[in-house]
């Protein structure tokens, strides 16, 4: 699973990690949360990567309302060609998203204590997505986005059974490229990341709020 993430690299080193040549004006993120918008690029019509906007939370194209978003932030690889939230998606309208690390909690007694996933180097990688627009009855179309999951490796184990699929250069090109992709070649680019690729810190419980959104966010705390 993932509930949440942060993207807080500069604008710079998102343009390198999307390989696109300008990125929206964008902040840094400290605690992005669901039903919030994210930065995401895809392939346009003309076959040439672009840098988007979407609403965290995937609403398709034949939902009734919004409200749908809230239960499908994650898209389990596992079950894209089938199920039918995703399943156009995966053939038509995928996506990566920026990500710098994301948060997962242990409980001890009973508060949860979050734990930050990252790089050792701190910098940027890229979540697998899928998009969709959705037409409510008045108003301007809205994109929005899910997040691709997959089994957790050995790092994220200990504190939940899921976790974003990470994607590098040569998988975020296939991953996007034009055209349906097959469940099999789709099982080879939605694996669990390499056990050496994130380290963990435990972090605030400041993140717990997802009101909550500053550098404070991913400063390590003593180990509970």
């Amino acid at each position: 699973m993932c509930g949440r993430f942060t993207i807080s690299v500069e604008p710079g080193e998102l343009a390198e990690v999307l390989g696109v040549e300008s990125i929206p004006d964008v902040r840094k993120r400290y605690n992005v949360a669901p039903s919030q918008t994210v930065l995401a690029a895809r392939v346009n019509d003309a076959g040439k990567r672009e840098a988007v906007v979407l609403r965290w939370g995937l609403v398709p194209w034949w939902a009734k309302d919004l409200k749908i978003g809230y239960s499908l932030i994650n898209a389990r690889s596992e079950t894209l060609a089938h199920k039918p939230s995703f399943r156009e998606a995966f053939k038509k309208r995928r996506c990566v998203i920026p990500a710098d690390g994301f948060f997962e909690w242990k409980a001890v007694g009973k508060v949860k204590h979050p734990h930050w996933f990252h790089r050792k180097d701190r910098k940027a990688f890229l979540f697998a997505g899928l998009w969709e627009r959705w037409q409510p009855e008045t108003g301007d179309p809205i994109e929005s986005c899910s997040i691709v999951t997959t089994e957790a490796n050995e790092v994220v184990q200990p504190y939940h059974d899921r976790m974003p699929v990470i994607l590098t250069g040569l998988t975020a090109d296939r991953w996007l490229k034009a055209g349906a992709i097959s469940p099999e070649a789709a099982a080879e680019l939605l694996k669990p990341a390499p056990k050496s690729f994130l380290i963990e810190n435990e972090v605030s419980t400041i993140v717990n709020t997802p009101k909550t959104d500053a550098p404070e966010c991913i400063a390590a705390v003593a180990a509970s």
